[in-house]
């Protein structure tokens, strides 16, 4: 019996070769277009779960409002681990993470640049999981100068990874570290990225409001990470109220496998994914395989309209219900692998393009081969299945004289079910086609928009030899002496990196008295020739002295955003008390100057107050150079010579401002770029059902056409007789369509302090674009009707 049906199968695919072709491309379309998305959706949510210990760890993260101000960060000062540790018996370990290991390391001849190392406590290895290739993980990072390097960056040291333990390599400061570990590189779904590690002091510590480490806790076995919350109220009153003063204060505790997706604050270790993308995408994965299976349906009921008498012979010689039902679902399943089979194809031919679009490093399968087969497997006959289904139901229940003579009814019904399926159809394609021209609209904005400053031909380079630091003014002079420089300055950190650094500082208020608690600020040391650099503007006062002394303790500028937190009418002479040690010991600068407010970060985040200062010796760091336009390569083969007169082995790593913010949005470009790939998929699948559906149309209505072109009927009116029926239900499908965008898009720009409204041609335009693809797809096949020799056609029946 089965052997029947699948004869017949083939025998009927093979005399309708069009409609076949285009239900089994379209459904391979749609499977391999689901089969790409899930690889994505799977590896964002993979994020993390590969430690061992990864449900029982959970990331310090704090929360503090006043009047004045608020800042959520995932920082905490270097006390805070140990103090957790103590009081609370929840806590199994903990273990501190700094950012600012990096620098140029040497081994010989061989030399790396090298941004991405962290600094670190021993315990790490007792919480991740990060597995040893060669030495000791409990002993690696117990002492002072030990440094632990992933394979990758070993063998570009050392050529051989297993050689590394037992080197000694040197940072550019002349700072050597001993290998003592080398592990495997940090996996792509890992939050923490890094090339290496190196200890921490031993005793580490700093002022109580000195946020700059990353604070993870490994929690005992059974412990609810909620009731702990709760508890960690007590932390406040006993370690931070007395410098901080009466502010409303939370300590959070973030689970380690929802840093990825779900949290988006300031100081991030790097840009991370967003579960509501998560969630679109998966939505559009679903659209698109339900687009495919409405083409099936649509296509499949259509054409078999033709097979009623073969369902009433069937009947009438005693075919069992059932039987017809095999008959019909065994066709569907054919037709469901031949599509998996086009789907496996295409995925394998285009997933190096998705990788390199999306920038991930996805592979065919999930987990493993034979995983991933029985996956595919079981899709592609759900899929079969479900396609298969109402179109075997259907036609299996006519009866066998009715059937027999043509007879079944009215088919008002059927037309209705197959133009709610275009409808639906089309209202998918206008909302991805207006959510990807939202996205790509507001990357225009956020990559063109004025930040407070002049962010073009502007790099930095950091310092890394302590001897060189303390040269910085000898190191501008050298450099502005080329007529390819236009202005060189010095800070204590690069802008567009998400991270500056904040404090707690006391502010005068307007009656002369300073505030009892202490007010969150990002704090910035810049030199005097910064502003004139990054163009930012001065709008009240003076600028810093760089050559006074009294300016590099005594002085600040401070920003809009500060003064108007602050309700200052005259900010300038305003006293400011910020700590100078980890003792709680405080000076006093006064407000010298206001700046215009300019970003820092990223424009999902909004300007924060800050305070500007003086570096002291040694930390104007990182240097600014403004280039002359149209000889960038000549400039950087300038500074690189002339450097080298200060540090002759030094490799400076240059760093464009416009491509230190451009990075921050690197995440939603990606999100970007794959929505707009997919929805180009969902128009051509969606294209391909209604040619097909257009096509069945024309060749229902061959004796009407003939007829009317007889009677003189010209070929625009045929047309348009073809084309009308189809535009009013992509009309419709606009109307369904255009309010679910606004609101999708609605909610996602929210992730944007900083954002383009919405605008109605926006939505106009998608609708636009839907019409003509729609009217584009309908009349090839009107025109082709139309053009027809009436004789053929009133012969044709």
């Amino acid at each position: 019996m089965l052997f029947n049906y699948i004869k017949i199968s083939f025998r009927n695919l093979s005399k309708q070769r069009l409609f076949s072709g285009l239900n089994i491309f379209g459904l391979g379309i749609g499977m391999a277009a689901v089969w790409l998305m899930l690889l994505y959706v799977a590896d964002e949510m993979s994020y993390d779960r590969f430690h061992e210990k990864a449900d029982r760890i959970v990331r310090v993260v704090q929360q503090a409002s006043w009047d004045e101000s608020s800042f959520h960060l995932p920082l905490t000062s270097a006390p805070f681990a140990a103090a957790l540790r103590m009081d609370y018996p929840e806590v199994e370990g903990t273990v501190r993470i700094s950012s600012e290991g990096g620098g140029t390391m040497k081994y010989g001849k061989n030399e790396v640049v090298a941004n991405d190392i962290f600094f670190t406590d021993p315990s790490i290895f007792n919480v991740f999981s990060f597995p040893v290739l060669y030495g000791d993980a409990r002993t690696a990072l117990a002492e002072p100068q030990k440094i632990v390097l992933t394979k990758t960056l070993a063998e570009t040291l050392f050529k051989d990874a297993s050689r590394a333990v037992g080197k000694t390599v040197m940072f550019s400061n002349n700072f050597p570290n001993v290998v003592t570990a080398v592990i495997e590189d940090t996996p792509a779904n890992s939050h923490l990225r890094f090339s290496a590690l190196r200890s921490l002091p031993k005793d580490y510590t700093t002022g109580w409001q000195q946020f700059e480490l990353y604070t993870y806790l490994l929690l005992k076995d059974g412990t609810d990470v909620n009731k702990f919350e709760k508890k960690l109220a007590g932390f406040f009153p006993k370690y931070l109220k007395k410098e901080m003063g009466n502010v409303r204060y939370q300590m959070e505790l973030q689970p380690l496998t929802s840093i990825h997706l779900n949290s988006h604050l300031d100081f991030e270790l790097g840009p991370n994914g967003n579960a509501n993308t998560v969630y679109v995408f998966s939505a559009i994965a679903a659209l698109i395989l339900l687009i495919a299976c409405i083409n099936y349906v649509n296509l499949y009921t259509a054409r078999s309209m033709k097979r009623i008498r073969e369902v009433g012979v069937r009947k009438s010689i005693g075919s069992e219900r059932s039987q017809l039902i095999g008959q019909f679902l065994t066709e569907s399943m054919i037709m469901t692998i031949l599509s998996g089979l086009v789907a496996f194809i295409l995925v394998i031919v285009f997933l190096p393009m998705f990788n390199k679009l999306a920038e991930k490093s996805l592979s065919p399968g999930y987990r493993s081969d034979v995983v991933s087969a029985l996956i595919a497997i079981a899709f592609v006959l759900l899929v079969g299945l479900v396609s298969g289904l109402y179109p075997a139901l259907r036609f299996s229940g006519f009866r066998p004289v009715n059937a027999l003579k043509g007879q079944i009814g009215s088919q008002v019904s059927s037309a209705y079910f197959r133009q709610s399926l275009v409808v639906f159809q089309f209202a998918a394609t206008v909302v991805m086609i207006a959510c990807s021209a939202v996205v790509y609209r507001q990357m225009y904005y956020v990559n063109n928009k004025d930040l407070g400053f002049n962010k073009s031909q502007v790099l930095v380079f950091h310092i890394d030899k302590n001897e060189v630091r303390n040269q910085v003014r000898a190191v501008k002079q050298k450099l502005s002496e080329s007529p390819l420089i236009e202005s060189v300055a010095s800070s204590s950190n690069p802008i567009g990196t998400n991270y500056l650094g904040s404090a707690g500082m006391f502010m005068e208020k307007e009656n002369g008295q300073m505030s009892p608690g202490t007010q969150m600020v990002q704090k910035f040391a810049v030199d005097g020739d910064f502003l004139k650099t990054t163009e930012i503007k001065l709008i009240a006062g003076r600028n810093l002295n760089s050559e006074s002394e009294a300016d590099l303790s005594a002085a600040a500028m401070v920003n809009e955003a500060l003064v108007k937190k602050q309700g200052w009418t005259n900010p300038l002479g305003k006293r400011i008390k910020y700590f100078v040690d980890g003792q709680g010991n405080t000076k006093e600068a006064t407000v010298v100057g206001v700046v215009a407010d300019f970003h820092t970060h990223s424009l999902q985040h909004k300007i924060e107050p800050l305070v500007l200062q003086a570096p002291a010796p040694g930390d104007g760091d990182n240097i600014y150079v403004r280039i002359t336009p149209e000889k960038t390569k000549e400039a950087l083969d300038y500074m690189r010579q002339a450097y080298k007169e200060f540090d002759p082995e030094a490799t400076l790593d240059f760093h464009f401002l416009d491509q230190n913010f451009a990075h921050q949005y690197a995440s939603e470009q990606r999100q970007g770029n794959v929505m707009l790939t997919f929805a180009v998929l969902a128009v051509l699948i969606a294209c391909l059902g209604l040619f097909g559906l257009a096509a069945f149309a024309a060749e229902s209505r061959t004796k009407e056409i003939g007829v009317r072109k007889v009677l003189g009927a010209s070929i625009q009116s045929v047309v348009l007789l073809l084309s009308k029926d189809f535009i009013k239900l992509v009309l419709i499908a606009i109307v369904v369509g255009t309010p679910v965008s606004i609101y999708a898009m609605g909610e996602w720009l929210k992730i944007f302090e900083y954002r383009e409204p919405l605008s109605w041609w926006i939505f106009a335009g998608a609708g636009l674009i839907a019409i003509l693809i729609a009217l584009t797809t309908v009349s090839a096949q009107a025109f082709k009707s139309a053009l027809m020799n009436p004789v053929k056609s009133l012969r044709a029946e």
